[in-house]
């Protein structure tokens, strides 16, 4: 396969280069990323000889035109999004051009050219929340997005299925649950909590910190794309996630009591607008191509903690 991974000096999209560099060297990986603050070219460094890497912007159409038609690519993967939430509450116009603007211009490309394949990474999020006692998300649920981020990731979403309906493209859309790991950006939980603690620094909890969030290790996300790719259907969603409904506040403990730091680190702030208090999603879609998540949760803390500490020191 000749693939384009949009976003692929971000988080999530790193681990998919670098494990499908290692895993399909026959193909051909070409990484657009636009190196925002959440990109960090030398992520990609261990397979750096078996890619090309090409600084842009998904919002640019004359730009990823140049790269399908000149790299004969039939495989799209876009992990390209702008994801955090307090950002898009300040200020949504960039979440507008990654993951509206540049979702439709994909969409082009594939009317263009009918044979390509998009494969494109949203949330849970836009399906809003849930309470303690509610059934999990499915995908029968209905788009309830909470947010400017969400908002626009369900945008998104709603284009690529009307395409498909009207155009015939090829698309395939995934929706996960809260992932965590290494690579991650420092201002999201996982990160900030890691440093702060290891610095002695306060621990900001918003409100109570009850809210619960099934998380899910990175690589479990990606190799679950990979079946997407591999063994999905045109037209289709699925959704991955763990069994691990977790509290940030039962995050943050653990970590803190992982690092041996005090509790007292974990300070209570007032409550982000607009906050979902649950995430939790049916994965049985993803399943049943033949995936299954291959490391544990602890063995996902462990990893993820100790990534950060050799980083930080």
């Amino acid at each position: 396969m000749n693939i384009l991974v949009t976003g692929g000096a971000g988080f999530i999209g790193s681990h998919f280069v670098l494990r499908h560099a290692e895993q399909h060297p026959e193909d051909a990986l070409v990484v657009l990323d636009k190196l925002t603050y959440a990109g960090d070219r030398s992520l990609l460094d261990p397979m750096q000889d078996q890619m090309t890497f090409i600084e842009g912007d998904i919002a640019d159409m004359n730009l990823l035109t140049k790269i399908v038609d000149e790299n004969q690519i039939d495989t799209i993967v876009n992990f390209a999004a702008e994801t955090h939430v307090d950002n898009s509450i300040q200020d949504v116009s960039p979440f507008i051009q990654a993951n509206i603007i540049g979702v439709h211009n994909m969409i082009e490309l594939c009317r263009t050219n009918p044979d390509l394949l998009l494969v494109h990474i949203s949330t849970d999020e836009v399906y809003g929340d849930l309470q303690d006692d509610d059934p999990v998300f499915s995908l029968e649920s209905p788009l309830r997005p909470s947010n400017p981020y969400s908002a626009t990731k369900a945008a998104g979403d709603m284009l690529i299925i009307a395409a498909v309906r009207t155009h015939g493209i090829r698309a395939r859309i995934t929706r996960c649950s809260n992932n965590f790991g290494p690579h991650q950006a420092s201002e999201k939980f996982w990160p900030t909590v890691i440093g702060n603690a290891l610095n002695d620094q306060s621990i900001p909890i918003y409100g109570s910190g009850e809210q619960k969030r099934d998380w899910l290790y990175v690589t479990n996300h990606t190799d679950a794309v990979e079946k997407v790719i591999s063994n999905g259907i045109d037209g289709e969603i699925y959704l991955i996630s763990d069994t691990n409904e977790t509290t940030n506040l039962e995050v943050a403990q653990m970590i803190v009591e992982k690092l041996g730091k005090s509790p007292d680190l974990i300070t209570h702030v007032d409550d982000r607008p607009g906050h979902d208090w649950r995430y939790a999603l049916d994965a049985s879609s993803a399943r049943a191509l033949g995936w299954e998540p291959a490391v544990g949760f602890e063995e996902g803390v462990e990893r993820t903690i100790e990534w950060y500490v050799e980083k930080i020191k």
